[in-house]
């Protein structure tokens, strides 16, 4: 009995038996295969698998784990009770049999339904468009700011796509007045928008069907780094650069979409001009647009306290800006050939091995440079186009000039093929007074050049040594890689309009530059950029980490005949503040990183092909001639190793003078005195020609370019004669042995 209440209570745990009454029908036994209670808790049957007895052969139980060993009178009762419970069971009518048949006909035939219908369903989900009617999402609750996808409690809204902006109904309904074919319109796609959003848009057209887009979100791993890597394997050596996927909206079939308005996210807490979903809507949108056919139009508004990207739909396309709406009407043709570029500069725009000659509409597209306060520079722009001449290509020429430069050399620069607009300097109100970035915010008036579509603009330190003219086929903004995520403004595409001037302007006091310079400026607003080779703009320039094979890699680049670098870009000193002889760059210690004697005898080699009538525009001044022996003095004090500094000076620019002060050795002998003075020198007459206008600074043997390659004032060397720089800064420009030259008036001023 005992033993039977330990089993009862075993069987208790284990939830199979609930009543202790169970202990009077049960016997030992291996396992208690089904319970039923009745609604009072009694048990109403008890199924009990033993051994098998009597006439039952043992042989025939196919579980022999439940075989017993031994018999006792207990067995023997159970084994009766079990088999007249068999035999009970054989004398149910046939009736049951029937029955149960035909309940498994039924389970049959409704298990073929249900598969019917399954199956049915997922041929509809598989052929349906991937946009959701919002006529037909009543039934569901739909999140704010959740793209496209059906909102339930198992999904949730990706944070990085939440747009808080307060959408103003009354500027939206100013902008829609301005489509006058809207009440012809089939469909309106809606992304990024809230159930309120939508319903006010059913408000706003009511005639046309709302659809709300689909659109997956990009992985979290896709990061405005891993879109903008600081460096591709261009040749692809070792790897073949590949772009992170931003998913695309599915196109629908049906309805025609006529409207696609999209809800933008800002968050000017943070870096909202590189905020990966921000783009990544706007491209989707794009992508969305450009897939459409025939002659109709399609019109994108965008909605956003920030303004959007502004070189995928640009102010030439922009119909209406109203407070924060912003409703475009791209060129449909142009969209595409964007939308099919890479997503980033994670991989070439360009291909490497790209054909080097382009044909196109000559009239509308232009090389540019810009000369303000720097008529040192007016040399290197006469020398790059002659580079740019050189390389084959026809198109024209422009130059931005300012007041400051003088009339003789801008006889230079048209007489070199150069067509002159005259500017007016724009400020950067963040630069100190006379500092080198003081004017360099006037590389804004480059998008006022609105006679041309496409402009190539172009450093005046640099030679073009292979035609470039395919970079015309590329959008704005086209450059390399600088360094971080940023470009480099050395070459690029923009295209010219007066709405972007006017964007660039209008934010001047707002964006901080990130080097205080027009390259910085620029690259916070023209955050989506499309990356050509170095080749295309190669720095002359020598990385402190770079070892010898990576130096002689890059020094046989420079002086390749034929070319293989399309662009050279000259950093540090530049070859004509140099004597011809070596690269001045050498004897000066923190510049010796800029320093080749290939790149500049190629440079050289470019000059020597200009007619003769404008070499004279490369003359050294005096100062200058004291500025370099002062740096050959420098280096042979310190005894660099180099040697450049032993090197005979036969340049015959040496002995040519053309001021009217020519004494350079002179000014060496208290170069490095802050206090002389000298009253004779502060009474030197002034020039024959002069020019209307102070210049506001003049040649600094000090102003280089940093390691991207933008302009900057290197740490002090040495001492400067202060006294005379004040002297030759009112001094006004000399005519330079130019007494023939007629004048060339201002050409066209902007």
């Amino acid at each position: 009995m005992a033993e039977m209440e330990e089993r009862a209570e075993e069987l208790r745990k284990k939830g199979l038996c609930k009543n202790t009454n169970l202990l009077d029908h049960i016997s030992r036994c291996h396992f208690c295969s089904f319970i039923t209670y009745t609604q009072d808790g009694f048990v109403s049957k008890l199924r009990m698998r033993g051994a098998a007895a009597g006439g039952v052969s043992p042989r025939s139980n196919p579980e022999p784990r439940h075989r017993l060993s031994s018999a006792t009178q207990e067995d023997t009762t159970k084994r009766r009770s079990f088999r007249s419970r068999v035999f009970r069971d054989a004398e149910k009518p046939f009736s049951s049999f029937n029955q149960e048949r035909h309940s498994n006909c039924k389970f049959s035939t409704l298990k073929l339904v249900l598969v019917i219908i399954i199956f049915g369903a997922f041929l509809t989900l598989l052929k349906s468009p991937a946009v959701y009617n919002t006529d037909h999402l009543a039934s569901f609750r739909y999140r704010p700011s959740f793209v496209g996808q059906l909102s339930t409690d198992k999904f949730a809204a990706d944070q990085r796509y939440i747009s808080r902006l307060d959408v103003n109904w009354d500027q939206v309904s100013e902008v829609i007045e301005k489509l006058a074919d809207r009440h012809e319109y089939q469909g309106i796609g809606l992304l990024n928008f809230n159930d309120s959003d939508i319903e006010q848009w059913k408000l706003l057209i009511p005639d046309a069907e709302h659809v709300v887009l689909h659109l997956d979100f990009v992985s979290n791993n896709v990061t405005w780094e891993s879109l903008y890597p600081e460096w591709i394997d261009e040749e692809e050596e070792f790897e073949v650069p590949i772009c992170p996927t931003l998913p695309d909206i599915p196109a629908p079939g049906k309805p025609r979409i006529d409207l696609i308005a999209v809800k933008l996210p800002c968050n000017k807490l943070r870096e909202w001009s590189r905020d990966v979903a921000r783009l990544h809507l706007q491209i989707a949108a794009a992508r969305l647009a450009a897939t459409s056919k025939g002659y109709h139009s399609v019109h994108v508004l965008l909605l956003s306290d920030c303004f959007p990207v502004p070189n995928l739909f640009t102010c030439k396309e922009l119909v209406v800006r109203v407070g924060n709406a912003w409703l475009y009407e791209p060129n449909l043709n142009t969209l595409r050939q964007k939308v099919h570029l890479p997503v980033g500069s994670c991989e070439l725009a360009v291909p490497l091995k790209s054909k080097d000659h382009y044909s196109s509409n000559a009239r509308r597209e232009a090389y540019a440079t810009i000369l303000h306060s720097a008529h040192v520079y007016v040399c290197g722009a006469i020398t790059a186009a002659q580079s740019i001449r050189m390389s084959g290509s026809t198109r024209d020429l422009v130059i931005l000039v300012d007041e400051t430069i003088s009339e003789y050399h801008r006889g230079g620069l048209e007489a070199a093929g150069w067509k002159l607009h005259t500017i007016e300097r724009i400020r950067n109100p963040k630069a100190e007074r006379d500092a080198y970035n003081e004017w360099n915010y006037s590389k804004f008036r480059l998008w006022q050049l609105t006679d041309y579509d496409k402009i190539i603009f172009i450093d005046a330190d640099l030679l073009i040594l292979r035609n470039i003219d395919i970079l015309f086929e590329m959008p704005e903004i086209t450059a390399i890689g600088n360094n971080a995520t940023l470009f480099n403004s050395g070459v690029m595409v923009i295209e010219p309009s007066n709405c972007t001037f006017q964007l660039l302007m209008d934010h001047i006091n707002e964006i901080v530059s990130y080097n205080g310079g027009d390259q910085g400026y620029l690259n916070e607003v023209f955050t989506w950029w499309h990356r050509i080779p170095k080749h295309m703009n190669f720095l002359k320039h020598f990385w402190e980490g770079d070892e010898e094979e990576k130096k002689e890699m890059k020094t046989k680049l420079f002086g390749a005949d034929p070319p293989v670098l399309y662009v050279l870009h000259y950093l540090g000193l530049k070859p004509w503040l140099c004597f011809r002889d070596y690269d001045c760059n050498w004897n000066v210690n923190i510049l010796q990183e800029f320093a080749s004697d290939v790149a500049h005898k190629r440079w050289w080699k470019v000059h020597d092909s200009m007619p003769e009538n404008l070499h004279k525009y490369c003359l050294l001044r005096s100062k200058q001639k004291a500025a370099l022996e002062w740096d050959r003095m420098q280096a042979e004090k310190g005894n660099y190793t180099d040697g450049h500094w032993k090197i005979q000076i036969k340049d015959s620019r040496l002995k040519a003078c053309f001021e009217e002060f020519c004494f350079w050795e002179s000014m060496l002998w208290h170069w490095g005195d802050t206090n002389w003075t000298d009253n004779a020198t502060a009474t030197l007459a002034p020039p024959v020609a002069i020019i209307s206008g102070s210049l506001p600074s003049l040649y600094n043997p000090y102003k280089t370019r940093n390691m991207e390659g933008v302009e900057s004032i290197a740490a002090s060397r040495f001492p400067i004669d202060l006294l005379f720089f004040r002297v030759m800064r009112s001094v006004e420009e000399p005519d330079m042995l130019n007494t023939n030259v007629a004048k060339t008036g201002e050409g066209k001023r902007i």
